[in-house]
């Protein structure tokens, strides 16, 4: 494939890293992760750092939606008993959560919580933090720092929820303590740190995945059945958006850290943006984009055109600055269309585009403009607590993980090729470091 949409094409390096999705529902347990939806997509295709003050290794993540509470459906019941019996008496790993700020207090507690996990330690050095720790979690013990936390007693998992630009390096201290690690996304900066992050845990024989809790949307899981069912006929292009109306943006790490240390759009909403397009699709060559920093020291604004080895383009959009936010999806295929007005409860433009009611979840748009309403696909992102939970119990934890940390080489990858594209205006090839040319 010589170009997107016509441009040429220039090649640069770049590190993938891999995330596959298991959902285990009881004795009948079915994998729709990445081999299962590329084999449906597949067929359809071809057939058609940190910020100055006292420094917490805690992420900020405010720009997700908080985790919702879990669909009440059969998606969410008959998880497996865990066999693994560790040091928490309950049949549970015993967590080590590095950071407690937007990451690891809004989404990584609540969701290890309602996945049965018990978070003993959290590492932070900030003393508001500290003070919500005891608040929310007393009977975990507080630590300064990841060090400190990796010589606590019974620490089974260890969580980074930390700043993306140190992942690498603290997933590298917690391998060489022989503690599986989840790292929160993105796994590094670039494709090729993430991936020198896989082969360390690989070496050390530690199991490593990526927190890519997106997978778990009801959103993305309607989406991925319309893909596999072929309501749409062959997709002919896929356009993604995550946008908000943020003139003047918050004073955090990810808004005033360049993109080295992990700041800006591409390492913030970019890695799921992504990864889902990933998983429908297939892997992605080549890729034109266009970034601007408006408001913020790196992007704030983001467009990526994606061309997959399925044949399928897709549109990724992204910015802080659109007053009407554009719908969360618009799949267009030959023989219909698929169109979801916004993502979880963020504000959009296009209301008359949401759910008619709590069983739906988007819209079919057939030729003669008739609209049909979709069921909804249950998720919960508790769940990939739960399938780690699962792993950890298993002969090969590593295997069983929910997440291939591959996949988020792959991502990286998409994305220091995006970097490139925008600085030479070309459209760019894909290359994933670890993979065979």
């Amino acid at each position: 494939m010589d170009s997107v949409d016509g441009g040429p094409v220039d090649v640069v390096g770049g590190v993938v890293a891999a995330v596959v999705a298991v959902v285990v529902m009881g004795e009948d347990a079915v994998p729709v992760g990445l081999s299962v939806v590329h084999a449906a997509v597949s067929d359809t295709a071809t057939n058609a750092a940190a910020a100055a003050r006292p420094r917490d290794h805690a992420g900020a993540r405010d720009d997700d939606p908080a985790p919702r509470s879990p669909d009440m459906s059969p998606c969410n019941h008959g998880v497996a008993t865990l066999s693994l019996m560790t040091s928490s008496g309950n049949g549970g790993p015993r967590v080590g959560l590095v950071g407690y700020g937007g990451a690891g207090r809004a989404f990584h507690a609540p969701l290890l919580a309602r996945a049965g996990l018990e978070v003993a330690a959290v590492a932070t050095a900030n003393p508001e933090r500290a003070a919500q720790v005891g608040e929310d979690l007393p009977g975990a013990v507080v630590v300064p720092d990841l060090t400190a936390l990796l010589t606590t007693d019974g620490i089974d998992l260890v969580v980074l929820a930390s700043p993306s630009g140190v992942h690498v390096a603290q997933a590298a201290e917690v391998v060489a303590a022989g503690l599986p690690v989840v790292v929160d996304k993105p796994l590094g900066v670039d494709a090729t740190s993430a991936l020198e992050a896989v082969d360390v845990a690989v070496r050390a024989g530690v199991p490593l995945t990526v927190f890519q809790n997106r997978r778990y949307d009801p959103e993305f899981r309607t989406l991925a059945k319309v893909v596999a069912d072929g309501l749409v006929g062959q997709v002919v292009r896929a356009e993604l958006r995550w946008e908000r109306w943020r003139p003047v943006p918050k004073q955090r790490w990810r808004e005033n850290a360049p993109p080295e240390e992990g700041g800006g759009l591409l390492l913030d909403l970019y890695p799921h943006l992504v990864d889902q397009a990933h998983l429908l699709f297939g892997p992605i060559e080549t890729v034109y984009a266009e970034l601007s920093s408006l408001t913020t020291v790196s992007e704030d604004t983001a467009f990526l055109s994606c061309r997959h080895t399925s044949g399928v383009v897709s549109h990724l959009g992204s910015t802080a600055l659109a007053a009407a936010p554009g719908p969360w999806l618009r799949l267009l295929g030959r023989e219909a269309a698929y169109v979801v007005g916004g993502l979880n409860e963020e504000p959009t433009a296009f209301g008359e585009w949401l759910p008619s009611d709590a069983d739906h979840l988007g819209w079919l748009v057939g030729a003669d403009g008739e609209r049909e309403a979709v069921p909804r696909e249950p998720g919960d992102q508790a769940d990939f607590y739960r399938e780690v939970a699962q792993a950890l119990a298993q002969p090969d934890p590593q295997a069983a993980m929910p997440v291939d940390p591959r996949d988020s080489v792959h991502a990286l990858a998409v994305i220091d090729a995006a970097r490139t594209s925008a600085e030479s205006g070309r459209v760019v090839e894909v290359i994933t470091p670890g993979e065979a040319p």
